[in-house]
């Protein structure tokens, strides 16, 4: 929907009459349940959104899906009244109380009364021609359309038209407040909680058992950090009630805690090994910008799990394949040739690290070339649908990308022993109609905070060069 109404009372909803929201087709195919979202406000369908669904309801595209989806929602609708359907069919049963309002559709001609410069032939203005004719029909109400498509809203608003996007996907207005995985202690910490402070040792990391208001604001698998004073890393790892237990960290940036070769070279790529190196994390999360180093990170974790400790069978990498620029057309050969240009960041990723034992040799760097080549196998996201990956590493970068839905559709392939981490950068979103607030990527980073198998860090340096940091920067 667009921004939820407050919730009203009897007297208010005497005074303030309900809304007419009027749905732009994009609307439906963005989110198929969009009907069910308006709360006790109607929702009206005109007849040329109806026409554009069957349109698009062809193929085996997300759009065409959601298309179909739609078109059964409205069927499931209306099939639930018998007559009277112009005068509007309640949602508070269809919808299982989820909406109060009614859903209204299109029953007759409307004469498009537009200015003489807009073609009544373009869907667009046949659907701005119907807010037009609402508005005069009710003027008591408020009546609004809803548009995923700028110029459409804009056009709207140069006719004097109210007009909204759709908001109800987004998980945050606002994503400065998205859950970063960590949490600065203040200078005075040790003050506070130092006196009443419980520590024991396992396995060779010290646990500390802290009481006091603080342990209300965390999260489990959520990071600590003081950098002034007593230096402390740590992990929560559990919270009851006022009383929280933190783990001191292993410290991969010490060469000897290498991974595959790679050491961190800050204190949030030091974070991500921790949870990319841990098994009881099933879920990992990493976000950042260009150059901060997550895939060299998840690779070298998922290198060194797969062919030194063995706890999983292989890697499966998969990506979205949006493109940036022109798309080059069909490619030729297998799924995995096919991805083959998708996946230039694994390619420079793998030659980082195949370089990382100084050591080995020409022949030594060839042999461990093609054993790597042989646990890593690259998946298009198109034949995801009823897979179950029993004890793989599962990377899919450039998540941002990814709808909460198909997000959903991915996560739930993994099996038993399997560990699923999700890479992106919000700020480099390519899939039209998708935001920041309303990213895949956001919706799960959000929805998965303080699950105990679970963690997240953003991370902030980039250590790709100092050409490509300042470019970051200044650009």
């Amino acid at each position: 929907m667009t921004r939820k109404p407050a919730a009203s009372t009897n007297i208010d909803a005497a005074a303030t009459p309900t809304k007419f929201f009027v749905l732009d087709t994009n609307v439906l195919m963005h989110d198929p349940t969009s009907v069910y979202r308006f709360e006790e406000h109607d929702v009206f369908l005109p007849i040329m959104t109806l026409e554009e669904l069957d349109n698009h309801k062809k193929g085996m595209s997300e759009i065409a899906r959601n298309a179909r989806q739609v078109t059964r929602t409205l069927d499931e609708i209306v099939s639930s009244v018998d007559h009277g359907i112009d005068q509007g069919i309640k949602l508070d049963g269809p919808s299982r109380k989820l909406a109060n309002g009614r859903l209204f559709l299109q029953t007759e001609a409307i004469a498009g009364d537009l200015p003489a410069g807009l073609p009544t032939a373009k869907a667009d203005n046949q659907i701005l021609a119907v807010v037009i004719h609402l508005q005069r029909r009710h003027p008591e109400r408020p009546v609004i359309l809803v548009s995923k498509d700028i110029n459409m809203r804009i056009k709207a608003r140069a006719l004097g038209l109210q007009a909204q996007d759709y908001f109800n996907d987004k998980v945050l207005e606002d994503t400065d407040l998205l859950y970063t995985g960590m949490r600065e202690l203040a200078a005075d910490f040790w003050d506070q909680y130092g006196q009443d402070i419980e520590s024991r040792k396992r396995d060779g990391r010290t646990l500390y058992r802290l009481t006091g208001p603080l342990c209300t604001e965390l999260l489990v698998n959520q990071y600590l950090f003081q950098e002034e004073g007593s230096s402390l890393h740590a992990i929560v790892r559990a919270i009851s009630g006022a009383s929280a237990e933190i783990e001191t960290l292993t410290d991969y940036t010490h060469p000897k805690n290498n991974v595959w070769g790679i050491t961190a070279r800050n204190r949030e790529q030091n974070f991500a090994l921790n949870l990319l190196m841990n098994p009881e994390i099933d879920f990992v999360t990493l976000l950042g910008q260009a150059g901060t180093g997550k895939t060299l990170l998840t690779l070298a974790a998922g290198l060194t799990q797969v062919l030194e400790s063995k706890c999983y069978s292989e890697i499966i990498m998969t990506r979205v394949t949006v493109p940036v620029g022109e798309d080059i057309g069909f490619l030729p050969g297998t799924e995995e040739e096919k991805m083959g240009p998708w996946m230039g960041a694994l390619e420079d990723n793998l030659e980082v690290l195949n370089k990382s034992d100084e050591d080995a040799g020409d022949w030594g760097r060839a042999a461990t070339r093609d054993l790597i080549r042989n646990r890593i196998r690259i998946k298009s996201l198109n034949f995801m649908r009823g897979r179950t990956f029993l004890n793989k590493f599962l990377i899919i970068d450039e998540a941002q990308n990814l709808t909460p839905k198909q997000m959903k559709t991915l996560i739930t392939r993994a099996g038993p022993g399997t560990k699923v981490i999700c890479l992106g950068n919000i700020a480099q979103i390519d899939t039209p109609y998708l935001t920041e607030g309303s990213s895949g990527l956001t919706y799960v980073v959000d929805r998965f905070k303080g699950w105990k198998h679970a963690g997240h860090i953003t991370l902030q340096r980039g250590e790709r060069s100092r050409l490509a940091d300042h470019a970051a920067e200044v650009l």
